[in-house]
């Protein structure tokens, strides 16, 4: 790997561990507000809605100037967020701002990687990326529950601070040949560009199964966080500190899943991996019968290696016909505006079971059969072509 890829990965690990912080800071405020409970998952939608209505714009503006300047200016748009939460402004509202920032975000972090490094190095590349990832979403849960359930607006400081010092490394990438820059800037044209794009990877045949496997990851994996801080609360009597810790064991799990599929599968035997998801949406129906935390532990560990184990390969596979087919940034913004639907829709459906007051138990086994029959379909879909 070159040195730019560490330096993008150094960049890449402050700005998640500040967004992960951030997710339990704003939950604690809107708990020191008694907020709804319903709140929590609508402060996920909040900062999800920006990757659905930006996703046709965020592609071309990753691909029109250097990543590394994009990464700096949607940092920027994050810290400013943060430091509007610190400043007064409804958690929601805040929380969407920097949605904002990570919408422009993700498509200039993984679509560099297409540019930096050759396509053989794009799945250990992946194992990386997810790797710093998820040690991000270890610690940014750990230190933002610590943090925010002594003092939510001392976390809050601390978070602003991650943002900008994130911003300040995004300035030592490596400037890149700008990459499939659009001819015409005008909204009609980038709208017509994103439709072109969208429909590119959907009718491609690796570039579909990649796509419904990362949107399903994702839209599951969002709200699976907020589920299992609901069920840890309810089942383990476990206050947001712990449960921040018992979520940061299926983190780990995903690391580690990230590093075994990073050694020992190849971009072209991506697709091998798809019944791994089958039994990880098993593992979470079980889930509703635990009432010891260490099996709890050791479920949520093995389901997340499976998860991470499969979404990295695929991830990579996606990265690449992407970039073959439609730039490296207008593939990863389909990719995101696809994912986040799945959050937005996956969340919404939670929410509802909230409202309707569904037993926690309930919600988890019903989350976890539609994993496993949508992981189901997916691959006989793929392999039988049915």
């Amino acid at each position: 790997m070159c040195r730019g890829f560490y330096t993008l990965l150094i960049a890449q690990f402050l700005s998640a561990l500040a967004d992960n912080a951030l997710l339990f800071a704003a939950i604690a405020l809107l708990v020191k507000m008694n907020a709804p409970g319903w709140h929590t998952p609508l402060l996920q939608q909040c900062f999800v809605i920006s990757y659905i209505v930006l996703a046709p714009f965020v592609g071309s503006f990753a691909d029109a100037l250097s990543k590394g300047r994009v990464m700096f200016i949607s940092n920027a748009v994050k810290f400013a967020g943060s430091l509007a939460m610190v400043l007064g402004m409804p958690p929601l509202y805040a929380y969407g701002i920097v949605g904002i920032g990570a919408a422009a975000y993700s498509p200039a972090k993984y679509g560099i990687l297409t540019e930096m490094l050759p396509p053989e190095k794009l799945v250990n590349a992946n194992g990386w990326m997810e790797g710093s990832t998820v040690m991000a979403i270890i610690l940014g849960a750990i230190l933002g529950g610590i943090m925010a359930s002594k003092d939510p607006y001392f976390a809050m400081y601390i978070i602003t601070l991650l943002y900008m010092t994130a911003a300040i490394f995004n300035t030592y990438i490596p400037k890149l040949p700008i990459d499939h820059m659009l001819p015409k800037k005008t909204p009609w044209y980038i709208l017509r560009d994103f439709w072109y794009s969208f429909k590119a990877l959907w009718q491609d045949t690796r570039g579909q199964v990649s796509l419904a496997v990362t949107t399903l990851f994702w839209g599951a994996g969002a709200t699976l966080r907020l589920v299992v801080i609901a069920w840890a609360a309810s089942t383990l009597n476990f206050d947001l500190e712990q449960a921040t810790q018992l979520m940061a064991l299926l983190a780990v799990g995903i690391a580690v899943g990230s590093v075994i599929a990073a050694k020992y599968i190849k971009l072209e035997e991506a697709t091998k991996v798809l019944p791994a998801g089958i039994v990880m949406g098993g593992l979470v129906v079980i889930m509703a019968f635990v009432q010891h935390w260490q099996l709890a532990a050791a479920i949520l560990f093995t389901i997340g290696g499976l998860a991470g184990f499969f979404v990295v390969p695929l991830n990579a596979l996606l990265q690449h016909r992407g970039h073959e087919l439609i730039g490296a940034g207008h593939s990863i913004a389909v990719q995101n505006f696809n994912e986040h639907i799945g959050i937005l829709l996956l969340l919404g459906a939670y929410l509802l079971m909230v409202k309707a007051h569904l037993p926690i138990n309930l919600i988890v086994i019903v989350f976890g059969l539609f994993v496993s029959l949508c992981m189901t379909v997916i691959h006989r879909r793929y392999r039988y072509g049915v």
